[in-house]
């Protein structure tokens, strides 16, 4: 069965999600049988990549709030990520924007490492202090994956997977995506933000067993007659 994620690099939630996601997959005990598919998402497409500006000045700066209560809110963000065994350090997130970031996730994609490269973006940017628009930054990730680093630099030099980028955001306003995370469970099931655990495993179990059913062929009822066996013997 296939669950695909609709996701963005700079999105705090999509993190969180992922966590909580993968501790109901565990707990589902499916995981052996589910394919999960990384989607791209671009929350701000037109963001300018600034490595002077962290992100708690930028949304200070664009939202028209204080920086206090930007700071407030990104602590809150900060207690929720700890509480899924993650650390955030708004204070070093640079302003950066995605696009390369996701072509580089759907060149990970083609080698079976998508989630590798979602989670190594993630750590990038929230604990290390990265910046995931740097080609030097997507290659020192990739290699660490497993990527080839001539070809992540092929693949960032030229516009490779942007037609793939924009397919996947076209693909979420088709189907009404207005914010990520957005899980999609057997192309039937939507889950929109970072649920709680038992709200992903509850989902997950209902949609498994639905394609299971869907997938099972029935028993034939057979009426024996004359026929041959591949052993050549004929009744």
């Amino acid at each position: 069965m296939k669950i695909e994620i609709w996701s963005d690099v700079m999105c705090p939630f999509c993190y969180i999600g992922k966590r909580r996601f993968e501790e109901a997959l565990h707990q589902s005990g499916y995981q052996d049988q589910i394919e999960v598919e990384w989607k791209s998402f671009q929350l701000n497409p037109d963001m300018k990549t600034n490595p002077d500006l962290n992100i708690v000045q930028y949304l200070a700066d664009t939202k028209g709030w204080t920086v206090d209560y930007s700071q407030q809110m990104h602590d809150h963000l900060t207690q929720m990520a700890a509480e899924v065994g993650l650390t955030y350090h708004f204070d070093q997130a640079i302003v950066a924007n995605s696009f390369n970031a996701h072509r580089f996730s759907h060149l990970a994609k083609k080698y079976g490492l998508g989630d590798k490269a979602e989670e190594a973006l993630f750590k990038a940017y929230f604990t290390d202090g990265q910046n995931i628009d740097k080609q030097d930054t997507l290659i020192k990730l990739g290699v660490e994956i497993g990527l080839d680093a001539e070809e992540i630099k092929q693949v960032l030099d030229a516009d490779t997977y942007a037609d793939d980028v924009k397919h996947d955001i076209a693909e979420a306003q088709q189907l009404g995506i207005q914010g990520v995370p957005f899980f999609v469970l057997n192309n039937k099931y939507g889950i929109s933000g970072a649920q709680a655990v038992p709200v992903f495993q509850e989902t997950i179990e209902k949609s498994f067993t639905e394609w299971q059913q869907e997938n099972t062929k029935p028993a034939l009822t057979i009426i024996e007659g004359e026929s041959c066996s591949p052993d050549g013997d004929c009744n």
